[in-house]
């Protein structure tokens, strides 16, 4: 008899017995069916293998082969649910972090005002630049080569210019969106386990973002000035972290410019720890029309800051092309995250970038959206006055789309909900705190809205 054979009469016999056993037994361990059919162990594994391919066992590597769940051939199982409960005990204690309020209270219904979110409404983005970029790029013999792992170089040139200072193409490597940047970083700068110090509030994506790489935040509060340097120091002193990640400028979601003094002092703390500085410089392009602070980069010759900046906030949220600014060894180590993460970013959206960058209609896009971005600003500051005056933010914001609005002591997330039964849609603020917040917060957003109207309508339902 041939081998094949041999093996087929063997997954025949064990066929049968498995129909006698309860889904979880174990099955004859490979020495007891070597003995008990004159088999070889080879036939004995190849018969596990092919029953397992069908779905009548599982083997568990120094437990045995047992029993599975029994599956029909019309949906994949006898309950027409499939188990995935193997899966818990191979992802072990690898969590992700829990979603934010936002997810657990799920889509807004139809016909909601979104006063939450981080992108601009489609009538704030430059549709027509972004089209015309696109079909420009579509045009470039070279544009579906493959890309430097870098990035384009002009494309680099452009994020070297707006960081500032003496950077230049050389320390700027090309990525798919601001966050995908953080992500980057995080891993690139610490060990799993490590802390990582944050401002109190911060951005909630580089909470999530920190804890997928396993690292522990650790809040340094801030002020109307940006985060507290002395509190700073005395964090780097406690915890040993070796990695601050700040957003200097129109911070989310308070909306604070880290002030001129606190700026060197930031960096110099960081530096005196031995530690990086990450600098997510995601709104550079969404002030109001007031001058706006260099980037702590441009200041920095000592590759302490580590700088991400994105053009997904102020051109589209399908623009996923962003950079990360940084010098050393740290650059390389970006660079080889890279190569083994997906090798480089698609080309055509690199070059339909580098087309909107050096196009005049960018240029006047940003003026016109520092108008419209101040508009809104004052019109829901107005409306709050007007239908929920307690709801007043503490300081206006000179850039950035959102008010940050204290509230009386646990009414936040009773807030986001009656919010959510009249039709608008809210951030609690509680999930911008990486531990107990000192109270209770909304982020209102104007920027996500349809028009002015539409805003002076969201206030009046906070106001029922």
């Amino acid at each position: 008899m041939s081998e094949s054979n041999i093996t087929q009469a063997l997954v025949t016999s064990l066929r049968a017995e498995i129909a006698g056993l309860a889904v979880g037994d174990r099955l004859p361990s490979a020495r007891d069916l070597v003995r008990r059919h004159g088999v070889s162990p080879v036939t004995v594994t190849r018969a596990f293998a092919l029953l397992a391919a069908e779905g009548a066992v599982v083997t568990r590597p120094g437990s045995g082969t047992f029993v599975a769940a029994r599956r029909s051939s019309r949906d994949g199982s006898a309950d027409g649910v499939a188990d995935t409960s193997w899966q818990t005990v191979v992802l072990a204690d690898r969590t992700m972090p829990a979603p934010s309020e936002g997810e657990l209270l799920g889509p807004p219904a139809s016909g909601a005002i979104t006063m939450a979110g981080g992108y601009l409404h489609r009538s704030l983005q430059p549709t027509k630049a972004l089209a015309a970029a696109l079909a420009r790029a579509a045009r470039r013999p070279d544009a579906w080569d493959r890309a430097p792992t870098a990035g384009l170089a002009p494309l680099r040139a452009i994020f070297a210019r707006q960081a500032g200072g003496d950077v230049g193409a050389g320390d700027v490597l090309i990525t798919s969106g601001g966050q995908s940047a953080l992500s980057m970083a995080f891993r690139a700068i610490a060990a799993p386990g490590s802390p990582i110090l944050v401002e109190s509030p911060t951005y909630p994506g580089a909470l999530v973002a920190a804890r997928a790489a396993g690292l522990r935040p650790v809040p340094v509060p801030l002020d109307a000035d940006g985060i507290r340097p002395d509190l700073l120091a005395d964090a780097f002193a406690t915890t040993g972290a070796r990695l601050l990640y700040c957003q200097p400028t129109f911070h989310n979601p308070t909306g604070a410019v880290l002030s001129p003094e606190r700026r060197r002092q930031v960096v110099d703390v960081a530096r005196a720890a031995g530690a990086f500085l990450v600098e997510d410089d995601f709104a550079r392009h969404l002030g109001h029309g007031a001058p706006v602070p260099r980037a702590l980069v441009a200041d920095d010759r000592d590759g302490t800051v580590v700088h991400v900046t994105s053009l997904t906030k102020p051109a589209s949220p399908s623009l996923r092309i962003g950079a990360v600014v940084a010098r050393g060894p740290v650059m390389e180590r970006l660079r080889a995250m890279r190569r083994v993460d997906d090798f480089f970013i698609a080309r055509p959206l690199q070059e339909a970038a580098v087309e909107l960058l050096s196009a005049p209609a960018w240029e006047r896009h940003l003026r016109a959206l520092a108008n419209a971005l101040r508009e809104r600003c004052a019109a829901l500051v107005t409306a709050l006055a007007r239908e929920v005056p307690g709801w007043l933010p503490g300081q206006l914001p000179a850039g950035g789309l959102h008010l940050w609005v204290r509230m009386s002591a646990g009414h936040d997330h009773a807030a986001v909900e009656a919010a959510r039964a009249r039709g608008v849609v809210i951030s609690a603020g509680r999930e911008y705190f990486a531990a107990e917040a000192p109270g209770d917060y909304l982020r209102l957003g104007f920027a996500a809205t349809a028009d002015l109207g539409e805003l002076a309508e969201g206030a009046r339902r906070l106001g029922a």
